[in-house]
């Protein structure tokens, strides 16, 4: 068992309005699952020692964090230098995701994504790993030493790459089957199945993804869509046939609650109509938009349309593994839109929100008794500057506000998965 007493928030109920927030809050861990949660005052009352509780005051709980999108084998192209998205993928991606097909390679690197993440505060994580089955093993075997709540898979492509990380519709289907019942439902890990966007995929691979879908309806499906204006005219000359880049998904029974599509920033009204419909999941990811000049997605028009969005890194076309920084750059994204994208917003698709979004709600989000045991302590006193800035904020909201905008892993004093602590210097 684990009691920690420290000030706490989240979101109990499924809107991004006002949150349960405790400057005084105890939470009781047990086998990996929340006991109990609420006052220092009630747990007092009830006759509780509060003296066995780890005591930190100043610092602030929140439920662990989700990336609803990010790249496994593209933290080695983070910072990579000069083009957009086709030229990009070609120059920096494509080849380094290749060395994701030696399985020592791959199982080092696993090891080392995983510590990132948590260093940076994620607990939760959708992941595309490269097209070879060897990255997905890696990293599910990872996620389970680690007991992490996480979503992955294989890439699938079997055109307009290069050899080393073509798979044909055959063995990408017969990987993906194999993995599903290796890993899905194993602990707490999830299967994808991944194109990695319709342009490398042939009509008989999307077809085939299909069905797998369709075999197995609880695995989720994780791609791209509406990136890059020139990915758009690209795509409509690899699939003609198509009315847009959304049917050709559509075509395949590949869009639905599970479904997550990252980007989302070019849509046509027809698209965003039948995505709403049809209940597909839009993962912003701004970091990733801005660095590659890709465009600004329409968070408010696509939230008044009634589709579902989440919130994602896309490490390595992303900057940043730090969920705060990505929360900064949404930020700047709305405000350009004239839409004000506020603290209690961000901190609620972080955590309840990505996780409503995904499907996971009834494991991850909040700290109602029953959830996983998966949280985040900030310690601002580690960053001076967080640390003068916050000693003025006027409320909650404003204090997230400051740390949404100027926060990075710096801020992070601990990361607990399924009640297991991960302790961090706060050195840079």
């Amino acid at each position: 068992m684990r009691a920690i007493r420290s000030r706490a928030i989240h979101w109990p109920s499924s809107n991004d309005q006002e949150p349960e927030y405790f400057d005084d809050a105890v939470l009781i861990a047990e086998n990996g699952l929340i006991r109990d949660f609420g006052p220092a005052a009630r747990f007092e009352a009830e006759g509780f020692d509060l003296s066995c509780c780890e005591h930190h005051p100043s610092w602030l709980m929140l439920p662990g964090w989700i990336d609803a999108h990010l790249h496994f084998p593209q933290v080695d192209v983070l910072a990579s230098y000069g083009t957009q998205l086709l030229e990009w993928l070609e120059q920096y991606t494509f080849p380094a995701e290749a060395q994701y097909r030696d399985p020592e390679f791959a199982r080092v690197a696993a090891a080392s994504f995983l510590e990132l993440l948590l260093r940076h505060g994620t607990t939760s994580a959708f992941a595309f790993c490269s097209s070879h089955k060897a990255s997905a093993t890696a990293l599910f075997e990872a996620a389970s030493a680690r007991q992490m709540r996480l979503v992955a898979g294989k890439v699938l492509m079997d055109q307009n790459a290069p050899d080393t990380l073509l798979d044909t519709p055959e063995t990408g289907a017969e990987d993906s089957a194999a993995l599903i019942r290796q890993w899905h439902g194993q602990g707490r890990l999830g299967y994808a199945l991944t194109p990695r966007f319709s342009g490398t995929s042939s009509t008989l691979q999307l077809a085939k993804t299909g069905e797998l879908a369709r075999q197995f309806p609880e695995v989720w499906i994780q791609s791209h869509l509406s990136e890059n204006l020139a990915e758009i005219q690209w795509i409509q000359s690899v699939h003609p046939q198509y009315q847009d880049y959304l049917e050709s998904y559509e075509a395949h029974g590949l869009v639905g609650t599970r479904s997550l599509y990252g980007h989302c920033i070019h849509l046509s009204d027809s698209e965003i109509s039948r995505m709403a419909s049809q209940g597909g999941v839009a993962v912003f990811c701004p970091s990733s938009n801005l660095f590659l000049g890709s465009g600004l997605m329409p968070f408010e028009r696509l939230k008044a349309a009634g589709i579902s969005l989440a919130l994602g890194s896309d490490i390595g076309g992303g900057t940043s593994i730090s969920l705060l920084k990505t929360l900064a750059d949404a930020y700047k994204v709305c405000q350009l839109q004239g839409y004000t994208f506020d603290a209690y917003e961000g901190f609620f698709i972080l955590t309840k929100g990505n996780a409503l979004a995904t499907q996971q709600d009834r494991f991850i989000g909040d700290f109602r008794i029953g959830r996983e045991a998966d949280w985040v302590l900030m310690d601002p006193s580690r960053v001076p500057l967080i640390e003068r800035r916050v000693s003025s904020a006027r409320s909650i909201k404003e204090e997230l506000f400051v740390y949404m905008i100027l926060g990075d892993e710096q801020l992070v004093a601990e990361t607990t998965v399924f009640g297991q602590a991960f302790q961090f210097d706060g050195s840079p």
